[in-house]
């Protein structure tokens, strides 16, 4: 029984001090595939540092965060373009992309512009979209939808939608990305995961941010990825073991590894 974490930030400053304890850690937990979303230029050489540092685990996707999406989004898009037409380098995904409504709207505008070019790449390397949907769920798969592309496929990371938003990303060629959100209570996303089929969601744990319960409130870490997996087991009434086959088989399809 092995778990993948599709979605985490292990480049990230809260793990500078112990990266190879928490790497083992996650190796005792029997997780054996980690993705790692990019954010933007400050951090693209510490995230393919890591990767290149546990070349067996670690998978690093490129791609502009909408929380960086700044007056500057094109010089951003302009490296990722020059990294992706690197053909020394495999990235897994375009991501982390998408728009966020939550902290500032000041920028809108480009987030939809910087989303839009951003799908645009993944047609063009055939790579999935991993999309980041906060206060904005609806915008982001009707821009999706108004796409009509049959190419575009991914995952709508940290889902936070209603059922009826499940289906219609589910319709558009779109997995669920599900973290330790699904353990909190009255979050409602255990709604969304026991009307979702497993073929349809991935484990998550968007780390150092947003840890399952018994850990909300301090650092998130991949050896955490049971604790969830555990949680929509018992949802969907199915064992452990299910789970962890049947996400961990979505998500390497999802990415192409192995």
């Amino acid at each position: 029984m092995v778990f993948t974490d599709s979605h985490t930030h292990l480049y990230a400053e809260e793990f500078t001090d112990d990266l190879d304890a928490m790497m083992q850690r996650a190796s005792e937990q029997k997780v054996s595939h980690m993705f790692l979303p990019a954010i933007d230029s400050a951090y693209h050489e510490k995230m393919l540092r890591v990767a290149m540092r546990f070349p067996d685990v670690c998978y690093p996707m490129m791609g502009l965060h909408p929380t960086s999406v700044k007056d500057d989004y094109q010089d951003e898009l302009d490296i990722i373009s020059d990294y992706l037409a690197n053909a020394s380098l495999k990235f897994h995904a375009i991501g982390e992309i998408g728009i966020d409504l939550y902290w500032d709207k000041t920028y809108e505008k480009e987030q939809v512009r910087a989303f839009n070019l951003q799908l645009d790449l993944a047609v063009k390397y055939d790579l999935p979209a991993v999309i980041h949907t906060r206060n904005s769920m609806d915008l982001a798969l009707g821009i999706v939808e108004e796409r009509r592309d049959p190419r575009l496929r991914g995952v709508f990371h940290c889902f936070s939608g209603n059922v009826k938003q499940a289906e219609k990303a589910i319709a558009l060629g779109f997995m669920l990305g599900i973290g330790g959100v699904v353990t909190y209570k009255n979050s409602g996303l255990q709604v969304v995961v026991e009307n979702t089929p497993l073929d349809c969601l991935l484990l998550e744990t968007d780390a150092p941010w947003l840890p399952p319960v018994p850990y909300r409130g301090q650092r998130n870490e991949p050896s955490y990825i049971p604790i969830i997996a555990q949680k929509i087991a018992e949802i969907k009434s199915v064992s452990l073991a299910e789970v962890a086959e049947r996400t961990t088989r979505n998500a390497l399809s999802l990415f192409k590894v192995g």
